[in-house]
């Protein structure tokens, strides 16, 4: 079982509380990195996949991916890092832990 801190959450909010816009920017990235099924339906990758936390969009980038796709990881934290986004890690166990879409590594 993945251990809570295996993930950093990118808020939408930036550094110094403004939103960032596109409002969208988190379902592209995710999408960006996602694959289609057999039947065309999309599926997020369990690597980088959109959230809803305490009402805000995140996007959620599980830490292994920098090993399994270096540049991957460095594209969408390069984009947080131009946008002065938020980027912690996430600490929540339990009921509180981060959904996972099923599937795709």
């Amino acid at each position: 079982m993945d251990h809570p801190d295996d993930y950093l959450i990118i808020s939408s909010l930036q550094e110094d509380g403004k939103r960032l816009r596109p409002g969208d920017w988190v379902e592209r990235i995710s999408s960006a990195l996602a694959n289609f099924d057999e039947h065309r339906r999309l599926h997020y990758s369990t690597s980088v996949h959109p959230c809803i936390i305490e009402g805000e969009k995140c996007l959620v980038v599980a830490r292994g991916l920098e090993t399994a796709d270096p540049a991957a990881y460095a594209f969408v934290m390069e984009f947080a890092r131009a946008n002065r986004l938020r980027i912690l890690a996430d600490r929540r166990s339990g009921a509180r832990a981060l959904p996972l879409p099923a599937g795709n590594p």
